[in-house]
């Protein structure tokens, strides 16, 4: 898969402004907790740049902090005891579906950050020139005040972009407008094969290959086979299909119940030719349950089965298709337990993703693998209620396996305060050996042995190596 290139091309969001001020998203005047506008001067209204994002910023504004991840900007009236912040965030990886990308943003940027617990309320999307938007409000307590976060998630062309305002009045609602009216986007071309993939490291091509195990029997009785669209699993007469994401299927949609009807449609129908005592259950909530059954005949055998489609939709858009196929009812719920309605309590079919699980060869690894990581820390004097600085942190890991079972390992790392970030490199090299097919021992790694819980998981047409619970994605 080759990561999305940029074309010169540009939309300018004054749309999305509109959109957001129909929804009248401030409602009342609340104390910001979060600010920072103390040491910034101020600068002339001019365009500026962030990743992919191209904006202006009002006058009177002031620029207050700026890392890799986010470039903020604030303004305060202190007679009036009001505030408003913007802070802008560099583009990621699309998640697979507008919904996801919302959901990610909203635990990362608002939900953790601000304690809120409250389920946000996106609304349906506004979809225009490739990105579609999804945005809400969230209110939390600081000093026995309230204070509003609200975020815009932009997601197009393979990629996410988030904009995040926190404010305590609605003096600055044309500001907020403003700023979203001047906003345009660079636009990326999408390439691959209309699969999505997980959160990968970014700036490198993916590559596929033959692997050496594509069965595991597992010690409960589960084997599990690597497939063309799925991970399939089977004990006895139950079979149990881990759906590889699908773009078509895991396409947004703001009803829960239309979302469930069209993957059922088109994961699930085509390859039955008939059905019976069809029910669609979905369960909304925070992580949304989505839940169906029915009795059907398989195209393939021509035999009766019962087949039920089942996803939780995490919060940090984990969530994954899969179908169960038992001889009928009875026999699923023996297996897996009856459907409730309760967000809990759905373990057994929730477990299944795990036997995505594949054990690993000597030549297997041959090539380069990488992960990377980012985030960050925004500290605030619990008094006054100002910036008290932001620790970031962020990491690229790579291995490089070559021949003799010999490695390459390198570890870049940049960390700190902002104003004050230290960056780190270390490297190594080394024998490996496979003390098992699921574990690896490196003879050194920062100057002592490491030993490494290490198996494959598969998604479409690629493998991902864990080790240690750490993903890392083969690149050219």
């Amino acid at each position: 898969m080759q990561i999305p290139q940029v074309r010169a091309s540009t939309k300018n969001l004054d749309w999305l402004s509109k959109s957001l001020n129909q929804k009248k998203v401030m409602r009342n005047r609340f104390l910001l907790c979060l600010l920072l506008f103390a040491t910034a001067p101020s600068f002339a209204q001019i365009k500026e740049t962030f990743d992919l994002a191209t904006y202006t910023i009002p006058a009177e504004w002031k620029e207050v902090s700026s890392t890799a991840e986010v470039v903020s900007y604030a303004i305060t009236d202190k007679q009036k005891g009001t505030y408003c912040q913007a802070g802008i965030y560099k583009s990621m990886a699309t998640m697979g579906t507008a919904l996801l990308d919302f959901q990610t943003d909203w635990t990362d940027l608002v939900a953790k950050p601000y304690h809120i617990t409250a389920q946000p309320d996106p609304g349906a999307p506004t979809t225009n020139d490739g990105w579609t938007a999804l945005s809400a409000e969230g209110y939390f307590d600081f000093n026995g005040s309230k204070s509003v976060a609200i975020l815009l998630t932009l997601s197009g062309y393979g990629r996410r972009v988030s904009i995040l305002f926190l404010t305590n009045t609605q003096d600055y609602n044309p500001k907020i407008d403003e700023i979203l009216g001047s906003v345009t986007l660079q636009i990326q071309e999408e390439s691959g094969n209309g699969i999505d993939q997980p959160t990968q490291p970014q700036n490198v091509s993916y590559v596929s290959g033959s692997f050496t195990f594509t069965t595991t029997t597992f010690d409960d009785g589960w084997v599990a086979t690597a497939e063309d669209d799925w991970v399939r699993v089977a004990k006895g007469k139950t079979i149990v299909l881990i759906h590889y994401p699908n773009k078509q299927a895991d396409v947004y949609n703001s009803v829960l119940m239309d979302g469930l009807k069209n993957a059922w449609n088109i994961l699930v129908a085509p390859r039955y030719s008939a059905a019976s005592n069809v029910e669609f259950k979905p369960l909304t909530n925070w992580e949304p349950i989505e839940f169906a059954e029915a009795d059907m005949v398989e195209k393939s055998s021509g035999r009766q089965v019962h087949v039920v489609l089942f996803k939780k939709n995490y919060s940090n858009g984990a969530g994954k298709y899969i179908e169960f196929i038992t001889p009928d009812k009875t026999s699923f719920e023996k297996e897996f337990g009856p459907y409730h309605e309760s967000s809990s309590g759905w373990e057994k079919m929730e477990n299944m993703a795990m036997y995505n699980k594949f054990a690993i060869a000597d030549n297997d690894l041959q090539g380069k693998w990488s992960s990377d990581y980012s985030g960050a820390i925004q500290y605030v004097n619990a008094v006054t209620g100002f910036d008290a600085g932001m620790d970031t942190h962020a990491s690229t890991e790579n291995f490089q396996f070559v021949s003799g079972n010999t490695y390459l390992w390198d570890l870049s790392v940049a960390s700190g305060t902002v104003g004050n970030i230290k960056f780190q490199n270390v490297k190594s090299n080394g024998n490996f050996s496979m003390n098992s097919n699921w574990q690896i021992t490196f003879s050194a790694i920062e100057g002592k042995p490491r030993t490494c819980d290490a198996y494959f998981s598969c998604i479409k047409d690629l493998r991902v190596l864990w080790l240690d619970n750490k993903a890392f994605f083969k690149v050219q």
